[in-house]
């Protein structure tokens, strides 16, 4: 179990097996940050890297980083991110893109589904992401 600032990373808890890609358990006080998920659109709703997985993921990321800043969050607030792939081949490059933006040695927990399609067949991912912030003047450890 690690505590930093507000949350707590449980990797693995007894009975359960050693977590290699995310946390099993987050928890955090806090306000809680919904972010939908996110394509990979830049800001003038153009695709970014068709048929690209690791340009797709970088751009993913990008649009959430804004959306966290948006409701005054940023990655280390991340509990839980979801990422839903039409091909779990897409998974490292995923992977590579998240550790460019998060602290791979404090990985929220995570699902990751494969799924049929998305919005349109150009996009091969979306990513959402659940955060924890304090709440507003309240000071964070």
């Amino acid at each position: 179990m690690v505590t930093m600032s507000r949350l707590t990373h449980i990797s693995a808890p007894a009975g359960v097996a050693p977590a290699t890609a995310y946390t099993h358990v987050v928890s955090g006080t806090g306000r809680l940050v919904a972010v939908s998920g996110q394509l990979a659109l830049d800001e003038e709703g153009k695709l970014v890297g068709a048929g690209d997985a690791a340009a797709q993921a970088r751009q993913v990321f990008e649009n959430l980083r804004r959306c966290l800043a948006a409701a005054g969050a940023g990655f280390d607030d991340v509990i839980k991110l979801t990422y839903f792939v039409t091909d779990v081949a897409h998974m490292p490059a995923v992977r590579a893109a998240r550790d460019a933006f998060l602290d791979p040695a404090r990985l929220p927990a995570a699902s990751a589904v494969q799924v049929a399609a998305l919005m349109g067949p150009e996009f091969l991912m979306e990513i959402e992401a659940l955060a924890v912030v304090p709440e507003e003047g309240a000071a964070s450890a």
